[in-house]
C-alpha cells in the first residue's frame, strides 16, 4: 500500500546543533519545525541521509483514536510476515505506558501473518500527533555512514562528519540529478558523503599529497575516484553547486586576497554556492556577485564555522 505522508523524528543535542538541523530541514522539506521533535511531510526521503532524522514511519493508516487504526488494519486485511510492531514518540502526545502498549498490542493481534519480535522483516510504526493517531511501515536511521569516520586520512582541521552531510543535503535538497563540485576539496569528506547517497560530485585540490590522500580515502570505502589534483581556478565545467570549506592558511598558504579569488573563481561555474567560512564573508561574496539565501552559524569548542547558502543574483 502506497504512502503518500511520512512522519520523521528529528533530535540534534545542541543550539549550534539546532541551526544547522534548521537549515538542513529547510532544504530537504521545505520545512523548519518549531519543535526539534518531527516533521510530517509529503516528500519521501531515507532517514539515513542525515545526521538529525532519527526515525520515519512511512504513514499508511491514520485516524482519530486507536480504534480507527485497529479498524481499518481489519478492513484491508493487512498481511505481514515477520513484523513487530512498535509505538514512536512524537513528543506532544499524552499516551502514557499503558495505553501505548495497548496499542502495540491490538495492531499486532489484527495483523494477519506471524510476528517475528527479534528479527523482523517489517516494521510497524504507530504513533500519536496531537490528535490524530498514524500507522505505517517503520524506519530507522542506519548511521552506517559513522565508518567514514575510520577513514584513514584525515586533518584535524577537516569537517566534521555531521557538518559535511548536512552541506550536502543543504546543497542538492531532493534534487539528486544536480551536478556538484567541491574545488577545494581537502581528503575528501564532503565528497565521500555525497557519493554515499548518489549525488554526481568532482573534486579538486590544488596539493598533491593532500590529492593522493582523497583519493585513498576513497578508494578505501570502495567509491570511484571522482578528484583531480587541480587548481579551482582553471575549472572549465560548469556546476549546479558548489561546496567549499574556504581554506584559511593550515596547509596551504592564503591571504584575504586569495580568498576573494577562491569566491570570484567559483562565481564562473557554479550558480549555487554553500561555503564554509571562519569569518563573515557577506560584503566579499556579495561582490563576486552573489546572492546571499541562508546562514547559520556552528560552534565547536570556541572555534565558529559561518555557513553561507548563496546563489549568483539577478
Amino acid at each position: 500500500m502506497e504512502s503518500k505522508e511520512y512522519f520523521y523524528v528529528i533530535n540534534y543535542n545542541s543550539a549550534s546543533d539546532k541551526e544547522l538541523c534548521d537549515l538542513e530541514m529547510k532544504y530537504i522539506f521545505n520545512f523548519v519545525p518549531e519543535k526539534k521533535r518531527y516533521i510530517v511531510s509529503n516528500i519521501d526521503t531515507n532517514p539515513s541521509r542525515s545526521p538529525f532524522i532519527k526515525e520515519k514511519i512511512s504513514i499508511i493508516f491514520s485516524g482519530n483514536s486507536l480504534e480507527s487504526l485497529v479498524k481499518q488494519v481489519v478492513d484491508t486485511k493487512l498481511s505481514l510476515d515477520d513484523f513487530k510492531v512498535i509505538y514512536l514518540k512524537s513528543g506532544d502526545e499524552d499516551v502514557d505506558y499503558k495505553e501505548r502498549l495497548r496499542s502495540v498490542s491490538e495492531i499486532g493481534y489484527v495483523i494477519t501473518g506471524e510476528p517475528n519480535i527479534h528479527e523482523p522483516k517489517v516494521i510497524v510504526g504507530i504513533s500519536k500527533i496531537k490528535d490524530r493517531w498514524i500507522l505505517g511501515k517503520y524506519e530507522k536511521n542506519d548511521f552506517k555512514w559513522h565508518i567514514h569516520d575510520r577513514k584513514p586520512y584525515t586533518y584535524s582541521n577537516s569537517l566534521g562528519l555531521k557538518l559535511a552531510k548536512s552541506l550536502v543535503n543543504v546543497a542538492v535538497g531532493n534534487d539528486f540529478n544536480l551536478k556538484v563540485v567541491d574545488p577545494c576539496c581537502g581528503v575528501g569528506t564532503v565528497i565521500i558523503e555525497a557519493l554515499d547517497i548518489g549525488i554526481n560530485i568532482k573534486g579538486y585540490e590544488i596539493n598533491s599529497q593532500i590529492a593522493d590522500n582523497a583519493k585513498k580515502n576513497l578508494k578505501f570505502f570502495g567509491f570511484e575516484n571522482v578528484v583531480e589534483e587541480k587548481d579551482m581556478h582553471t575549472i572549465k565545467e560548469n556546476f549546479d553547486v558548489a561546496i567549499i570549506d574556504m581554506p584559511y592558511g593550515i596547509f596551504t598558504p592564503t591571504t584575504d586576497e586569495k580568498q576573494n579569488e577562491l569566491i570570484r573563481s567559483v562565481a564562473r561555474f557554479a550558480k549555487k554556492l554553500v561555503i564554509v567560512t571562519i569569518k563573515n564573508m557577506d560584503k566579499e561574496l556579495k561582490a563576486a556577485g552573489f546572492k546571499i539565501v541562508d546562514k547559520c552559524k556552528v560552534n565547536k569548542n570556541k572555534f565558529i564555522r559561518y555557513i553561507t547558502v548563496c546563489e549568483i543574483g539577478d
